[in-house]
């Protein structure tokens, strides 16, 4: 486990970002040109979080679904199908981390999910290709606006990969779509089994012949970075206030970090690039 002492929520920079110093570019007027926060000394890694962290899956799907099924003649409530389809996904999931059922990649289990939420839809009717396309609503979702830039600032000084539960191809996708330039795509797929068991996290740091201290996880979920502190990963927590609507997502964490930042490019500037 981390050292508690080390693991200490950067108390000053929280203090300016809850003054709005550390949003937009107010982040790097607040640090020195190529400083970096304490928490971050030695980290070579840095490993995210996708869903929510780096993308808008709840207006993404959404519009995916929008997009497929209205010209179809199908009008539903596409936020509400769109959170239906989340809801899904922590118990499709624990299936497999409770050793219920095999591995299976992430668009397996969406799949799963969907096929679980189309009576409530009245989608029982669908074509396998409609629900294929559909399926792959998950491959088109947009980054949140500040990410892409700010990961182009991170690769500068530190290798980056995604650790999400996605799988290979999905990553693949979304960062074709949004220019994620990743040094390898690491996660569910690469350990057998999902988040947040200790495997994906320490499989990602043998995968790039680092330690877990050398890594750090960033997400906006306080309980992955728990289980990846837990397992001696330093971890950064992001805000992302609308993943489930506006003012819906944490605005800090709820566990110990060793660096918290309202914005990606408040991040990337406490992180020194």
């Amino acid at each position: 486990m981390q050292n508690p002492s080390r693991r200490v929520l950067l108390r000053g920079f929280a203090a300016m970002s809850a003054a709005g110093v550390l949003t937009g570019l107010g982040a790097t007027e607040a640090l020195a040109q190529g400083a970096t926060a304490k928490g971050a000394e030695g980290v070579k890694a840095l490993f995210f979080d996708v869903f929510g962290t780096l993308v808008d899956w709840r207006t993404g799907v959404a519009r995916e679904a929008r997009s497929i099924l209205e010209p179809k003649g199908i009008t539903l409530d596409w936020i509400a199908f769109a959170d239906a389809w989340r809801a899904e996904y922590q118990p499709g999931m624990e299936e497999i981390r409770a050793g219920r059922q095999p591995f299976a990649r992430l668009d397996v289990v969406h799949r799963r999910m969907l096929d679980r939420i189309r009576p409530r839809f009245g989608l029982m009717d669908l074509e396998e290709a409609t629900l294929r396309d559909l399926n792959l609503a998950w491959h088109r979702l947009d980054a949140w606006i500040d990410v892409p830039h700010s990961l182009r600032r991170l690769r500068k000084r530190f290798y980056l990969a995604p650790v999400s539960n996605g799988n290979i191809a999905l990553m693949a996708d979304l960062a074709r779509r949004n220019d994620f330039h990743w040094d390898a795509i690491l996660g569910a797929e690469i350990a057998g089994d999902y988040k947040p068991k200790p495997r994906v996290y320490l499989a990602a740091a043998e995968a790039l012949g680092l330690s877990p201290a050398q890594c750090m996880m960033v997400a906006a979920h306080s309980n992955d970075l728990k289980a990846a502190g837990d397992v001696g990963l330093r971890t950064g927590h992001v805000a992302s206030l609308n993943e489930f609507g506006p003012n819906t997502g944490e605005a800090g964490p709820t566990v110990p970090v060793d660096v918290t930042a309202p914005s990606f490019t408040a991040f990337a500037a406490l992180m020194g690039v």
